[in-house]
C-alpha cells in the first residue's frame, strides 16, 4: 500500500503551520533566552531540565528542584557544557530539545528499561520544553530534525532516545507527560525501538 506524505520519514502533518519557525544550536550567550522559556517553574515542577544529568534521585532529587537545578543548568549553558537545540517564533524562544553524549546524562543507568552495555560514543535527545502556546504545532518535530543534523555535524554515529508511546487504548498523554518526546516523531526520522524492559520506556536508535 502506498504510504501518505505524512507517513514519510522527516515528514509532519504540521509542516506548513510550522514553517514559520527556525531552530538553532544552543549558544553560551544564550541564557535568557533559556530562562524567559521555562519561566518561574523551570520549564515543569522545578526540573530545569536536570533530570537525566542527575545521576541519583529521591531525597537528593528534591533537595535539587527548583533554584539549585536553575543554578546548576546556568552555569552548565555558560560553559558550554550543556547542549540544545532552540525553536523561536521569529525572535521569540518558543520550544527547547536538549541532547548530547549519552555518558553526560547519568540517570539512563539508574534507570533498568534505558541499561545497555554499547553506550560508548552514543548520543542522546531526551528532554523536550515547548511553550504551551505552541504545542501541537510541528515544534517538536522541528526540534528533534535539528538535534540529529547538529548530532551528524560532530560527527555521531548511533543516537538514541527515550520516547513516551500511547497508552494502551491509543491514547496521547497530557503533554506534561510526553517531555522525552512522543515515539511518532522519532518514528518519523527513522529511529527503531531496540529495547523495551518496560511497556511505557521504549528505548529507540538511530545509525547515522
Amino acid at each position: 500500500m502506498k504510504r501518505s506524505a505524512d507517513s514519510k520519514p522527516g515528514r509532519h502533518k504540521n509542516a506548513s503551520a510550522r514553517a514559520r519557525f527556525s531552530a538553532r544550536e544552543m549558544r553560551p550567550t544564550d541564557w535568557p533566552l533559556v530562562a524567559k522559556l521555562f519561566g518561574d517553574n523551570g520549564a515543569c515542577g522545578g526540573c530545569w531540565c536536570m533530570w537525566w544529568r542527575t545521576a541519583t534521585h529521591g531525597k537528593t532529587w528534591t533537595a535539587a528542584v527548583g533554584e539549585p537545578n536553575r543554578k546548576t543548568l546556568q552555569r552548565l549553558v555558560k560553559s558550554g557544557k550543556a547542549r540544545a537545540i532552540l525553536a523561536f517564533d521569529g525572535s521569540l524562544p518558543v520550544g527547547w530539545c536538549s541532547f548530547g553524549l549519552r555518558t553526560e546524562f547519568p540517570h539512563t543507568e539508574s534507570m533498568k528499561a534505558y541499561r545497555r552495555d554499547d553506550i560508548a560514543g552514543v548520543w542522546s535527545i531526551n528532554c523536550f520544553f515547548i511553550d504551551k502556546r505552541y504545542r501541537s504545532r510541528g515544534v517538536a518535530s522541528l526540534l528533534a530534525e535539528a538535534a540529529v543534523k547538529v548530532i551528524k555535524k560532530h560527527k555521531g554515529k548511533v543516537i538514541e532516545a527515550y520516547p513516551v508511546p500511547r497508552t494502551q487504548a491509543g491514547e496521547k498523554l497530557p503533554s506534561a507527560f510526553v517531555w522525552p518526546g512522543p515515539e511518532v516523531i522519532f518514528q518519523r526520522l527513522g529511529f527503531t525501538e531496540v529495547q523495551r524492559l518496560s511497556a511505557s520506556r521504549p528505548l529507540y536508535r538511530l545509525e547515522v
